[in-house]
């Protein structure tokens, strides 16, 4: 029986070499030794991916891509389908856990340094990964066809318009109608059931296979493949196979079980996963009262936000995406490892997570003079974060981070003076005081202090 098996194995794999694959992937692939509990989001988030595309596939069986049955067709599904509300309340909750997982799958790469030297590769396809998960997101975001579906996509288009000269055209193109409409909604569902997907998963190949290229970073940040045994084994490494399978396992089940219990017990998750506007149908008559999108979105809804002007505050969200493919050439910073970096790094990085939380919080609320204040300080500490990193990148001289200072603390100053608005002027200068705070932390102390100095790092990876 074994030699008939291997027989097989070997007949097949002399026409497609899956052994070869295996080894090459797997079982003779090696990986640092030293991975931790942040090196779980990456397989987990293939795992999502799976799911999701399962759980899409017995949606669209059922659902009905049209202005007239969509609404209709989503409550068949929760109501008269055998298991049609676990299927769907399982794909609206993955959309949620996957950005969950890819938030943390990047923040373990801001840590780790994952972006730098050899891997921009692996970073550029990433971010590409999750500007299409964006757009996936969005456009299903429209297909149930509730208040907050209808009007936040009426919104979100409508942000195209203000592009000048192609503005109106490109809007109206997106639509496919002058208002969001079952044109809207049949193109939304075509790119997002068949094109983004299949954009999507090939991006995800060629992720892998970057990485596989280069191999994985670890938390130290040393190259294990500058260390071999006589065999071209790396020392500090060992096989993905089935030392890392087996560990992936484990946080498979961990994750199972609390993806179950927000099935299960809260689907909706307090109206963040599950608007309650949403499951009223749409109704182009009827604003809601309050139109925000999905809490995903909220950072960068946050940003536009800020910016007065709609064109500029577009400009504002776009950029605060785009910057995020800079990274690799921003911080030149030849130590990778948040364990070796500076303390003023920890501190920069620290503030960001909080600026861009916080960000998320301010999407989803009211517009108050209050909020829009806090908006615009939040977002310029998103942006002085990739400012101060890209300075960081070589240590240098006190006068050369005063000199950063007085000009960054002279522009925020001077928007605000531009601004000029008499009925938030106190509020404006006493939010103020947040992002010159910041600077003057990671600047003025990288300037006067040792703070900014970075730790040895080791040869070889350590436990």
């Amino acid at each position: 029986m074994t030699n008939k098996v291997g027989g097989i194995i070997g007949w097949v794999d002399s026409r497609l070499p899956v052994i070869e694959f295996w080894e090459a992937h797997l079982s003779k692939y090696y990986a640092p030794k030293n991975f931790n509990f942040w090196y779980f989001f990456g397989s987990l988030a293939l795992l999502i991916l799976v799911l999701q595309i399962v759980t899409g596939i017995f949606l669209t069986m059922h659902y009905k891509p049209d202005a007239e049955l969509a609404f209709a067709s989503v409550e068949y599904i929760m109501r008269d389908v055998n298991w049609g509300w676990l299927v769907r309340y399982m794909h609206s909750t993955g959309a949620s856990a996957f950005f969950i997982v890819i938030y943390l799958h990047m923040l373990r790469g801001l840590m780790y340094g994952s972006f730098k030297q050899p891997r921009e590769l692996i970073w550029l396809f990433g971010m590409m990964i999750y500007m299409c998960l964006m757009a996936e997101a969005f456009m299903g975001y429209l297909l149930p066809w509730g208040q907050m579906s209808y009007w936040g996509a009426q919104v979100i288009v409508n942000l195209f318009g203000t592009i000048p000269v192609i503005g109106d055209d490109l809007a109206l193109w997106i639509r496919g109608d002058f208002v969001v409409s079952d044109a809207t909604l049949n193109r939304f569902f075509a790119l997002h059931v068949i094109a983004v997907p299949i954009v999507l998963l090939g991006l995800v190949v060629a992720h892998i296979a970057a990485l596989h290229t280069v191999g994985s970073n670890n938390p130290d940040g040393v190259e294990i493949k500058k260390n071999k045994d006589a065999d071209g084994v790396p020392l500090d490494g060992i096989p993905f196979h089935p030392y890392y399978t087996v560990k992936d396992i484990v946080g498979t089940v961990v994750f199972l079980f609390i993806f179950a219990l927000v099935v299960f017990f809260a689907p909706e998750m307090g109206g963040y996963f599950l608007e309650h506007a949403n499951f009223e149908p749409a109704n182009p008559l009827a604003t809601p009262e309050h139109i925000a999108p999905v809490w995903y979105f909220t950072p960068f809804y946050t940003v536009l936000r800020a910016i007065p002007n709609p064109f500029w505050g577009v400009v504002a969200m776009g950029a605060a995406v785009f910057i995020l493919f800079l990274l690799p050439w921003i911080d030149k910073n030849v130590v990778k490892s948040i364990r070796y970096r500076s303390a003023l790094y920890k501190v920069n990085l620290f503030v960001f997570l909080i600026a861009f939380v916080w960000l998320g919080y301010y999407g989803v609320q009211a517009v108050t003079p209050t909020a829009s204040q806090m908006a615009l300080r939040l977002s310029e500490l998103y942006f002085l974060f990739f400012a101060v990193l890209a300075i960081y990148s070589t240590r240098r001289s006190a006068g050369y981070y005063i000199m950063w200072f007085i000009i960054f603390v002279g522009l925020i100053t001077l928007y605000d003076v531009f601004r000029n608005n008499p009925e938030i002027a106190e509020l404006t200068w006493k939010t103020w005081i947040i992002p010159v705070a910041y600077l003057f932390v990671t600047l003025i102390g990288a300037a006067f202090t040792n703070l900014d100095q970075d730790k040895p790092v080791p040869e070889r990876v350590t436990s």
